[in-house]
Parts: C-alpha cells; structure tokens; sequence
C-alpha cells in the first residue's frame, strides 16, 4: 500500500510541471476580461471636419467692420443649412473679435443680423479600376416555419481605385436696424472650399491628401 501511495504521489508532481501553465493562462483570461464599447455617430470625423473647415473659411471672409462697437443680436431662423450651430458659433467669434457688442436678447440690440447660406455639403467623387464587390443572395437554411438567410459579398479586387470628397460652404448676412428695419449693411455670399483625396493601388492605402485637419501632415 507505501508503495501504491508512493508511486500516486510521484506520478502527481510529475504531472503538476504540465498543468500549471494552462492553468495560469485560464487564470489570465478569467481575470483580464474586458468589453469595448464602439460608437458610430450620424457623420464622421472627416465629414464634418470637409463641413466645418469649409464654413469657417466662407466666415473669415465676411466684412464686421461697419458693425464694430454697436450691440448687436444675431439671427439664424434663416439658415436652413447643415452644421447651423457651427457656422453661428464661427460668425458670433468674428463679430466678437471685431469689436462687435453682442446682445443676449433682440430687445437690448440696436442691430439685428440675419445670417443666411446658399448650401453647406459635400459632393462626392468614386473611381474604381477592377472588380467591385457584388453581394449574393443568401441560402435559406433552417427546418420548419424558420429559416435564416446567410448573405454572402464577393471581396473587392481594385487595381485603383479613389475616392474624392469636396466640402463646400457658401455664406452671407444682412444687417438693419431694430427699430426701422433700414439695411445698415451686408456681406457675402462668399464660398469656402475643402478637400478629401483618399488613393488606393493594388489593395495598398489610402494615401490620403487634403486640406482639413484629418488629413494636414
């Protein structure tokens, strides 16, 4: 019976050299799980930054002078376009940095401006030399009253291919008295414009050039 116990005991040492690695990595991965939350918003990153680029240089262009040292309240019922909140924050740091006094309420404002935009957008341009990918209807697999399609796309195989984006932002404001409604001044339209060049060759990319902050070496 020694003997028996003997031989368990020696057969289990023997053993405990092979077991413990996989016991320390089961022990890693029980206590290093982790969850990664991944948000997509409506536009990315690059989208807005054609936009706001785009509206901030079609601001810059605004004449503020003849409003400078009046106090004055802004209006944006008139602007229709995509990113309003961005392209009114941008004319309200013009105005401010010009001298311009502004109101929180149109009571208090001598002058009221009315900022309008002919469009804020972005036309997009794709060439592709090769196959593009092409989607496949699924195969029904299922028993019964349910059934599962499984969709299937065919890979991309581009010798070129290249995508153009090209922000463009066109902007303008009318200004006139509080109490008589007689224009005191104007400015613009004026057009601000962006670039987005992504290139891809034979799979390798992008190489991307442009002129919004993504992009700007």
């Amino acid at each position: 019976m020694a003997s028996i116990a003997t031989n368990a005991t020696a057969e289990y040492r023997d053993s405990m050299p092979r077991c413990f690695p996989i016991f320390i990595v089961i022990l890693a991965h029980a206590a290093g799980c982790a969850t990664i939350r991944v948000t997509d918003p409506p536009r990315t990153a690059d989208e807005q930054f054609l936009l706001s680029t785009a509206a901030a240089r079609a601001i810059a262009q605004l004449s503020t002078d003849a409003l400078r040292d009046r106090k004055v309240w802004v209006d944006s019922a008139f602007f229709g376009a995509p990113e309003q909140a961005f392209v009114v924050g941008e004319l309200r740091a013009k105005l401010l940095l010009g001298g311009v006094r502004l109101m929180p309420d149109r009571k208090d404002a001598q002058i009221v401006i009315e900022l309008r935009s002919g469009g804020v957008g972005i036309n997009r341009t794709e060439y592709l030399l090769g196959l593009p990918s092409i989607p496949i209807p699924g195969i029904n697999s299922g028993s019964g009253s349910v059934s599962t399609a499984v969709p299937f796309i065919t890979p991309e195989l581009a010798i070129l291919k290249n995508t153009k984006q090209r922000g463009f932002a066109a902007v303008a404001y009318v200004a006139y008295w509080a109490d008589t409604g007689e224009v005191v001044t104007s400015s613009g339209p004026f057009i601000g414009r962006t670039i987005r060049d992504d290139s891809w060759f034979f799979g390798v990319g992008p190489r991307t050039v442009g002129n919004v902050p993504p992009t700007e070496r």
